[in-house]
């Protein structure tokens, strides 16, 4: 088989890995707070979710750009994007 035979199982990270990677490769720490919204805008579909805020006014924090640009070459490696 090729690198290029990969099921979509397989060429998905979890929210460790890409935390684990930011980590070794730039120093950042991130939450999935920042990764899931940067996954987001890359137009990766997530499941559903039905944790949601018992207020309307509750807030996502803003991920800051240096931590977006590193989930982002994070999701880039494991070609998730």
């Amino acid at each position: 088989m090729d690198e290029l035979d990969l099921t979509a199982a397989e060429s998905k990270a979890t929210y460790e890995e890409i935390k684990k990677y930011v980590l070794e490769h730039t120093g950042l720490k991130v939450s999935n707070l920042y990764i899931a919204p940067v996954k987001q805008k890359c137009g990766i579909i997530e499941r559903v979710n039905y944790n949601l805020p018992k207020s309307e006014n509750s807030r996502q924090p803003k991920c800051p750009p240096e931590k977006e640009k590193a989930i982002k070459e994070a999701l880039e490696y494991f070609r998730m994007i």
